[in-house]
């Protein structure tokens, strides 16, 4: 934490805001003069610095509230299969790279959606361009894993039959693969968390597979983030989580706070690309078939057992729900708990569960990025119904607590794009998808800042200063927002200034 203190000063208080002055000391908001108060300049304690904004808008900082982290970092680093077409044009891209590549490593790629593809992923055809490395390449929902028959082998599946897995099989592949060193992993994330602060990030909630208390616990031991930190357990360590007594909101690490305990994360269904999201009516193609309503992850009773467990110890559960049954266990598993929460995607809903999450105090954790990115998918599968599909507006206009994220790697780890999908439903030159569930962007901007509306004396100094007033900014503005400075916690993480030493 730092202990110095400073003022903004001709600084835009808020989204279309007056002018301002903003005193910050000790990591807290501690005065705030408007212009119409006093000029709008504050006058600053003995010998304490001040910093003339000139006239650009502070805003309270930017939480990316769903973040894959240790993927993310990692996304970064691996083949981009982001826009491809078809299986073939994914072979042809990992040809490209293995040209060049060096031998004896696993060639790691991310991002296709063959949701929509005319052909179908099989191992043969990395085989075929690529048959002696290792290629796995990880769908841009994370629910979905292609592997060639190296790749398979060294997994030990070396008599799967297609290469193509989803939903547990996949991951539990791709955690049978050797894995980059931590020190490599954390050199990424640190990377990746400088890189959202440029964006205006001063915290997230991670949800890396498997749990991320520990590796947060030892990437902390040292230097604190750029950013704020919750790291969310999994099932699989929840009773080593009980035992050491932590709770949601429990600090991990020495660097006050910045880095504490998570929700549990929990799984109702899949996802819409892999039609595995658990829906109340059939998928296209699929009548007749086991799986054509999607997969039901989570039994609704050791749903409600997790929950209820995880809650008496003060972990409050996260819950993964895509489809409208799979949304529909989840709320009535709240119902049945009684405790505080979150679901996170709540991507179709019945139109009888819109109301629940207000009634029953749930916190809906949505990614508008992928509303954008998946019309054309949601249109497919979820024909007739996409009214009710990302129905942010609906939510709001409920009652709902809404906390936008990414989902990164599923979308890039910047708010920005969230906002402006919520905003303008469309991320492209075509016209909006069902406009009837943009937001305003006042009501944008406070689900990317977990509720706060307002820069307020006694909130912590979480900002971020941007060149251009998001009231006034276009949709390309909005996706693009050039981002001058954030603060976290008193402390500069980007921009022109430093933070002056203890």
């Amino acid at each position: 934490m730092t202990d110095f203190a400073l003022t903004l000063d001709r600084v835009r208080l808020g989204a279309g805001g007056p002018l301002s002055a903003v005193r910050v000391a000790d990591g807290v908001i501690t005065h705030v003069v408007t212009d119409a108060e006093s000029g709008g300049r504050a006058a600053p304690h003995t010998g304490e610095r001040v910093l003339d904004l000139d006239g650009r808008v502070l805003l309270p900082g930017l939480w990316d509230a769903h973040v894959h982290m240790a993927e993310w970092a990692n996304a970064r680093h691996h083949l981009d299969l982001a826009g491809t077409a078809s299986a073939r044009a994914v072979a042809d891209l990992v040809r490209e790279q293995a040209a060049g590549a060096p031998g004896g490593t696993i060639l790691f790629g991310y991002g296709f959606r063959d949701g929509l593809w005319p052909d179908t992923p099989h191992k043969s055809l990395l085989d075929a361009v690529h048959p002696d490395r290792p290629t796995a390449l990880l769908s841009a929902d994370l629910h979905a894993a292609w592997l060639n028959s190296a790749a398979l082998a060294l997994a030990g599946r070396g008599d799967h039959p297609t290469g193509l897995l989803r939903e547990h099989e996949a991951h539990e592949t791709l955690a049978a693969l050797p894995k980059a060193p931590a020190h490599v992993v954390d050199a990424r994330v640190a990377e990746a968390c400088r890189a959202a602060a440029a964006r205006g990030v001063t915290g997230i909630i991670d949800f890396e597979i498997g749990g991320a208390v520990d590796d947060w616990r030892r990437r902390t031991a040292t230097a604190p983030p750029a950013l704020r930190v919750a790291a969310a357990v999994y099932p699989n360590g929840l009773d080593a989580a009980l035992a050491q007594g932590l709770r949601t909101g429990t600090g991990i690490g020495p660097h006050g706070g910045l880095v504490r305990v998570g929700p549990l994360k929990l799984f109702t269904d899949g996802s819409l690309n892999t039609r595995t999201a658990l829906c109340h009516d059939p998928y296209p193609g699929l009548e007749g078939t086991a799986d054509a309503h999607g997969i039901g992850e989570t039994a609704p009773g050791e749903l409600v057992r997790l929950m209820r467990r995880a809650a008496a110890h003060g972990i409050e559960p996260a819950v993964h729900a895509i489809g409208d049954r799979a949304n529909t266990v989840a709320l009535d598993a709240f119902a049945t708990v009684r405790c505080r929460g979150r679901i996170e995607h709540a991507q179709l809903l019945s139109p009888e569960d819109l109301p629940r999450f207000a009634e029953l105090g749930v916190t809906a954790g949505v990614q508008p990025r992928h509303a954008t990115d998946d019309r054309d998918v949601a249109d497919r599968h979820w024909a007739g119904r996409t009214g009710r599909a990302f129905a942010y507006a609906d939510l709001l206009a409920a009652g709902a607590r809404l906390e936008f994220g990414s989902d990164a790697p599923v979308s890039p780890l910047d708010p920005w794009l969230a906002i402006a999908s919520a905003v303008s439903r469309t991320h492209d030159d075509r016209p909006a998808w069902h406009p009837e569930q943009r937001l305003s962007v006042p009501d944008a901007l406070a689900a990317s800042a977990r509720g706060r509306r307002l820069v307020r004396v006694g909130d912590a100094a979480d900002l971020v200063v941007v060149d251009v007033d998001p009231l006034t900014a276009d949709a390309a503005t909005l996706r693009a927002m050039p981002v001058h400075a954030t603060m976290t916690a008193g402390r500069w993480t980007h921009g022109p200034y430093d933070t002056p030493a203890r």
